[in-house]
């Protein structure tokens, strides 16, 4: 009775839909051109349409610091700044960000001329083994932006008056991104500095 039902779905399939759904059972991967701007730079890549864009950034334009840490959205190791937004890069897919302007750590600044929110981690000690420091400083400059922007967290106590950089907020805001070595206080710190607030 299973297979007469089978067959009886199979005949009443479009031949299309059925090559398809055939394609689509393979290895073979779907490729798409996606063309983006990486740290002010566009670029123009041939993907597998499951690529992440966290991938995308390592193996394929070559920036190696957003680090691939729990590859589950968990840890923020992988953050990125796309279109202004903080992104956990290993989540959402490259081909979704088709013309996104996107920043990754490599293009904050360079050892010569570093961003503030990095120069501050330096200052304060803002990392320990250095693993998580990438998405730690891409996720402070967004975090900054966002309270700057007047955008409200969890703990924003009153959403009529103007947005305060505390160490509440940046706790809260921060609390996607995980320090294995426990380096919290001292981001705190750095990001109280970068944000103009007596540390």
């Amino acid at each position: 009775m299973v297979g007469a039902s089978a067959a009886a779905v199979l005949a009443a399939t479009p031949a299309g839909a059925r090559a398809n759904a055939a394609a689509a059972g393979t290895d073979k991967p779907v490729m798409a051109k996606v063309s983006l701007t990486v740290n002010g730079q566009r670029r123009e890549l041939e993907l597998d349409t499951r690529t992440s864009l966290l991938d995308a950034a390592r193996e394929h334009l070559h920036l190696t610091g957003s680090k691939k840490g729990c590859d589950h959205g968990q840890c923020g190791a992988c953050t990125m700044i796309v279109d202004g937004r903080r992104i956990n890069a290993c989540l959402t897919l490259a081909v979704m960000h088709q013309g996104s302007d996107i920043t990754t750590i490599e293009g904050l600044g360079q050892p010569d001329a570093l961003h503030p929110m990095q120069a501050a981690f330096v200052k304060h000690d803002g990392y320990q083994c250095g693993y998580c420091t990438p998405g730690q400083i891409c996720s402070g400059v967004a975090v900054l932006a966002e309270i700057k922007a007047g955008i409200p967290s969890h703990v924003t106590a009153d959403l009529t008056a103007p947005m305060q950089v505390t160490e509440a907020e940046i706790r809260e805001r921060m609390s996607g991104n995980i320090c294995r070595c426990g380096a919290y206080s001292n981001i705190v710190e750095a990001m109280t500095e970068v944000a103009g607030r007596p540390a």
